[in-house]
């Protein structure tokens, strides 16, 4: 049976370092096997925790146990395939000796491989958590309209759901989830890839207007963004969204580019989102900081923000253009130069305000999403509008490679394909 649980980890070498992140599952652990004989935690009656807990009690060879679980867990959820696979290994291993997961039933071998990722993906929920009190790089500051942000962990498959405590995420739940067959990190259209990056929930799709395949609904994102489309990156519609009634879930890598979870979660997710407004940040692995270091990287980017704003409004072009990246000011050319040199030097005096201000970091930490509400007011002219500003590192300094004014009360929802 032993060698059984290895094969869940066989091939997997990046998983024997989560074993150092939780002592307490693998203290007794041999090699590459993450479960430890016995566990005091406490399970709730989820397909993830039944499954942890089932695979517990077959470390332990409380064989009759772990079956009562499986079969709990297929109550819960009759279509959960690796459930069903389980099963029949534990009735086979009550006659024989079992070497690999999925030995009783006779299975394409693609079918077993998908099977079995998906057991490792649900496996790490229980080995590679955050660390208590740590907060994640890529959410640096939630605006007061944003109520949730939904982070996307590509290589732990979670998809986790922040709550905003003044600002600030509180992690609140997380779900297993499916990305593209092909991984992460699109580039063209067809390729299969899911992209990575900083993206909004556009709208909300209701079964009614799917097809079955949309299972619950769908909430397309907006790819491509601003900074997608200046990539020449390609595609289109790319949506969370949930999975024929039939099925109850999809291995790790399996859509053409959508980030798919279960219909009952997709159910709860969508009590989270307002369309337009939150955010859905893909990571190719999250980043937990510790909360000194998370709130000092963010005080170091608002300060950024703060001295581009004391400088425009100093009304000293070169300190304002000295923001902004050497390519955006040379593909901005010498005429906006000017322009923006006369606006805003041209002025007695200049105050600008943001509000609802939120701000979100790339995967690879190297580029910052800053999205507001701007206030303008000068002696000859005031408006509001609403603004996206990407900041990028140049030479270790944060600096504009991109900005775009949306009109006051924009919604993504208005340009979802």
């Amino acid at each position: 049976m032993a060698r059984w649980l290895k094969a869940i980890a066989r091939g997997m070498a990046w998983l024997t370092v989560a074993v150092a992140l939780a002592p307490a599952w693998a203290a007794d652990a041999p090699g590459p096997i993450l479960l430890a004989a016995a566990d005091t935690r406490k399970f709730s009656p989820s397909p993830d925790s039944l499954l942890a807990k089932s695979l517990l009690e077959v470390r332990a060879n409380r064989l009759d146990t772990a079956l009562a679980d499986i079969e709990q867990l297929i109550r819960l959820q009759p279509d959960f395939k690796l459930a069903h696979l389980i099963k029949g290994d534990l009735l086979l291993a009550k006659s024989g000796n079992l070497s690999t997961l999925g030995a009783a039933p006779a299975r394409s071998r693609e079918q077993l491989s998908d099977l079995r990722d998906e057991a490792r993906a649900r496996l790490m929920r229980y080995v590679d958590q955050p660390p208590t009190g740590y907060l994640p790089l890529q959410i640096m500051l939630m605006s007061p309209s944003q109520k949730y942000a939904l982070l996307a962990d590509v290589e732990r498959s979670r998809l986790y759901v922040f709550e905003n405590a003044n600002g600030e995420p509180r992690l609140v739940s997380d779900f297993y989830m499916t990305i593209g067959r092909n991984g992460p990190d699109k580039r063209l259209e067809g390729d299969k890839r899911t992209p990575t990056g900083v993206y909004f929930i556009s709208q909300e799709l209701p079964a009614s207007q799917l097809t079955a395949f949309y299972g619950a609904g769908a909430f397309p994102i907006n790819y491509p963004n601003e900074l997608d489309q200046k990539q020449g990156r390609t595609g289109h519609g790319i949506w969370l969204h949930g999975v024929p009634s039939d099925t109850y879930s999809r291995p790790p890598r399996s859509s053409d580019g959508c980030v798919v979870v279960s219909n009952p979660d997709l159910k709860t997710i969508s009590r989270h989102v307002v369309p337009g407004i939150t955010p859905l940040i893909i990571a190719n692995r999250t980043e937990w900081l510790e909360r000194g270091q998370w709130q000092a990287q963010r005080k170091a980017l608002l300060a950024k923000v703060d001295a581009w704003k004391s400088d425009w409004e100093s009304r000293d072009a070169d300190l304002y253009f000295g923001h902004y990246s050497r390519q955006f000011l040379t593909e901005a050319g010498s005429s906006w130069l000017q322009s923006k040199r006369r606006n805003v030097t041209q002025k007695a005096w200049i105050d600008v305000d943001m509000d609802d201000m939120s701000l979100y970091l790339y995967p690879k930490g190297d580029i910052a999403v800053l999205s507001f509400t701007q206030n303008y007011r000068s002696d000859t002219f005031s408006d509001t509008t609403r603004k996206r500003v990407y900041f990028q590192l140049e030479n270790g300094q944060w600096r504009i490679a991109l900005e775009n004014t949306l009109p006051l009360g924009y919604s993504v929802a208005q340009k979802a394909r």
